[in-house]
């Protein structure tokens, strides 16, 4: 698989069609995995990070679960092929901060992630569409049987599984949901509810995961804590979490139909005709209008467009999916006008 066949590609998780996908885009399971007295990534020489990089890529040759997955070095890719990874959630924005002797590793329908020499030796991740942690889980842990027969991973009796950042010690294990809350946003109760949510031990970040704010209305909810839970506990007090949340939306979203039928069908309209009809929109609020407009297929109001196309627009509009579509380096203002193109394109089928 070459790096631009993505374009073209609808990945697994975006096709909106597990569990809770009206609210849920998307659950992930990640594992940080160390190789045994080698330092981590932060603090190895040069040799010592190419040997971890090598040892990784042949002991995954080896694993038949692995055979039809592509891994590509960073140092041969540009900015804009680094972005593009990100965009589709299959690499972190640290990982392409500094390119040597770092890689990712990729499967062909985008489930599976694999980044070598990011802040661990090893952060693996597995995304299922909808809610769908303990399927993640299950593909996730096979791999990691199959690699951990191939690797000494680093490992003590007491602490568990050694990683970089000490939250990530013990399972290294980290749970992820993406969730779709606008009528929450709009009835104001978002912010009780991230209140809470906090305060359970648990961490909300926006559509890019750490560091990024949340925008348009998603929202990434994970466990803060490794040490001292089994994965199975995780799972399951993630679990509990996000039911409750996603009774708290459907509830607002109830409520709003209830009480404001009028206006939620008038912005969500108007939502959509901006997006039929623009020939300049900037990624933000492309984002936002759809965020409206997802609510509205959900609802039943929106008819005309489904709840895939909505998700994989999400993403095709962002800076460097336009300037792979192109073949060249767009300017800001190129891109807002390449982006209103595509939704038009997309929109008026």
């Amino acid at each position: 698989m070459k790096l631009d066949d993505l374009i073209n590609h609808s990945s697994e998780w975006l096709k909106g069609s597990g569990p809770n996908s009206d609210i849920v885009i998307s659950s992930r399971i990640r594992l940080a995995r160390n190789l045994d007295k080698i330092p981590f990534p932060h603090w190895a020489n040069k040799k010592q990070s190419e040997g971890v990089l090598n040892t990784i890529t042949g002991a995954a040759g080896k694993v038949d679960y692995l055979k039809s997955t592509t891994t590509f070095k960073l140092a041969d890719l540009d900015s804009v092929d680094k972005q593009l990874l990100i965009e589709r959630h299959l690499m972190s924005y640290e990982h392409g901060q500094r390119a040597d002797q770092k890689a990712v590793t990729i499967d062909d329908e985008e489930i599976l992630s694999i980044m070598i020499n990011e802040e661990d030796h090893i952060r693996m991740q597995v995304m299922q569409s909808g809610f769908n942690l303990f399927e993640a889980w299950n593909i996730i842990n096979r791999i990691d049987d199959y690699l951990a027969k191939e690797l000494n991973f680093a490992f003590l009796a007491d602490w568990g599984y050694l990683t970089a950042c000490p939250t990530n010690t013990g399972t290294g294990m980290r749970g992820s949901v993406m969730l779709h809350l606008p009528a929450l946003v709009m009835t104001t109760q978002i912010n009780r509810v991230l209140a809470a949510i906090s305060k359970l031990s648990f961490t909300t970040r926006g559509l890019y995961g750490e560091g990024t704010q949340a925008t348009g209305n998603f929202f990434q909810v994970s466990n803060q804590v490794s040490l001292g839970h089994s994965e199975d506990d995780i799972i399951e007090n993630i679990n509990g979490l996000i039911k409750q949340i996603i009774e708290q939306e459907s509830q607002a979203r109830e409520m709003m139909l209830s009480r404001n039928r009028a206006v939620l069908e008038d912005r969500i309209n108007r939502s959509f005709g901006i997006l039929k009809s623009a020939h300049i929109i900037t990624s933000q609020e492309t984002i936002e209008l759809l965020s409206m407009v997802r609510l509205g297929s959900d609802l039943g109001m929106v008819k005309d467009i489904n709840r895939s196309t909505i998700n994989e627009l999400f993403i095709t509009t962002q800076p460097a999916h336009l300037q792979k579509l192109e073949s060249k380096k767009l300017s800001s203002q190129e891109r807002d006008v390449k982006r209103a193109q595509l939704i038009r394109n997309k929109l008026l089928k």
